[in-house]
């Protein structure tokens, strides 16, 4: 079992020394503390933790007849991944192996490989694997793993905060089921920040939070546990040096409340007024969406503004600014879902407050731009006719089939149907043939608006749906 345990146990022994002799808490951070050593303890996640899930059976120790499972855990940081590590590793007596991508390698692994080869054959024991930030081992160090996780000589529990496609090997994702983790809500994060103030292991209900402190503290902490508890005892430090001489540390029998002041302090920013019931969050995310919508460039900026004082995550407002170019924008200007994205990319790997220069641009590209929803109407509209049941097998002609180039021209070497026009062959590149199903020939969901460049296809739209339907 890990140190990590080892020490969160010894800080529920009444007899353990919390503090040096100088006064000073020795104790491991309140996030370490407070990491929940049961399923019932965790907060959120409660999809991938429902009863019978996979990564339930796997904590439990019930991995059924074929065994347990190597698992990837992918989420955002503060949301469980290495907890859940931790849950795996005390089912059934196994022994726990932690090792950081950032510092092991090709060697760290292969020396657990042989001893969690002894543990199985003199103990009989399991071995887990905690590897964290995975997608920072190499393709080499990756397959390094292979060979243990695919004899199940150590169950692999690797975690992530990229997109483990892209950035795990596919021989190990195959032989691992994946696990995605989102971010906590408001409710589980104030719910692990209250655990954080009474329990034993935390603050002991020494100190006491005051409703707007604690709700700065939940929407600092945007949706990471972590994040939160670290903040919280932050805050509770900044309580302790403010209070009044000589009366000592604080203690269940005389707490000491922390105030919105001691929370700002803390985590080093401005609260914004946000109303009690939360809903302000979502009216200031919705008025920023309908600014850039309604080309309102100053107000826009504000909402963008109070949203980055509320210490929202840039990268959540990054993502709306992105789905803005495209539903409210789209082809009449194209170059704007270019500038959304290109900013969503500098905003996760710049952050704050660098990042809000390039929010910024973004939105007064978006709030400057012409506007058209013709893309997002003309998805809604095949969405739509899907849903309702249209949409026949696929013309003969479309279906798969492989063509080569040879001699300068067009052959077609693979597969069927002889029938298919290939469009590169023809005048303008344009073949006439049918590509809709046979009950959606008379589909019509995409409508141009004479607005910026997308007024400048419209004569071209319809020259090619008379060409390609043969009117």
């Amino acid at each position: 079992m890990s140190d990590l345990f080892a020490a969160a146990r010894a800080d529920r022994d009444p007899d353990d020394a919390r503090t040096d002799s100088d006064g000073a808490d020795t104790r491991p951070p309140l996030a370490v503390r407070m990491r929940p050593r049961a399923i019932e303890e965790v907060r959120g996640q409660r999809d991938v933790l429902r009863a019978g899930s996979p990564l339930r059976r796997l904590i439990e120790g019930s991995g059924g007849a074929a065994g347990p499972v190597s698992a990837i855990i992918w989420g955002p940081p503060g949301t469980g991944k290495t907890t859940l590590a931790h849950l795996v590793a005390t089912a059934a007596g196994r022994r726990f192996v932690e090792l950081s991508a950032v510092t092991a390698g090709v060697k760290d692994v292969r020396a657990v490989m042989d001893a969690a080869a002894r543990d199985r054959d003199l103990y009989g024991r399991q071995t887990v694997l905690f590897l964290d930030e995975i997608h920072r081992f190499s393709k080499a160090q990756q397959d390094a793993l292979l060979p243990g996780v695919e004899n199940r000589l150590v169950i692999l529990v690797a975690a992530t905060t990229e997109n483990p496609s892209f950035s795990i090997v596919a021989p190990l994702l195959s032989r691992s089921m994946l696990i995605t983790l989102t971010s906590l809500t408001d409710d589980d994060v104030g719910e692990v920040i209250d655990s954080g103030l009474t329990d034993e292991r935390g603050l002991a209900g020494a100190y006491t939070l005051a409703a707007d402190a604690r709700e700065h503290l939940v929407r600092m902490a945007g949706g990471d546990a972590r994040r939160g508890l670290t903040q919280l005892e932050a805050a509770a430090g900044v309580a302790t040096d403010a209070r009044a001489a000589g009366r000592g540390l604080p203690s269940a029998d005389d707490p000491q409340e922390i105030e919105l002041a001691h929370a700002e302090q803390a985590v080093a920013q401005a609260a914004v007024r946000y109303d009690r019931a939360g809903g302000q969050h979502y009216d200031v995310a919705s008025a920023f969406i309908k600014s850039m919508r309604g080309s309102d460039v100053d107000a826009a900026l504000h909402y963008l503004a109070r949203m980055l004082e509320a210490g929202e995550d840039p990268r959540f407002i990054a993502r709306r600014i992105v789905i803005s170019a495209s539903e409210e924008i789209a082809m009449a200007d194209p170059t704007a879902l270019q500038t959304a994205v290109a900013a969503m990319h500098a905003v996760a790997q710049i952050g704050m407050p660098e990042a809000r220069i390039i929010l910024a641009q973004a939105v007064v590209h978006n709030c400057l731009a012409p506007k058209s929803n013709a893309a997002y109407l003309a998805i809604g509209s095949a969405i739509a006719d899907v849903r309702a049941g249209r949409g026949a097998a696929v013309p003969p002609p479309l279906r798969g089939t492989a063509r080569s180039r040879a001699a300068g021209s067009a052959t077609r070497a693979v597969g069927k149907p002889e029938d298919y026009v290939y469009a590169h062959d023809e005048p303008d590149s344009v073949a006439t043939q049918q590509y809709l199903p046979d009950d959606l020939l008379d589909a019509d969901y995409y409508h141009p608006k004479e607005r910026g460049f997308e007024a400048r296809m419209i004569e071209r739209w319809a020259w090619l749906r008379g060409r390609l339907r043969g009117r």
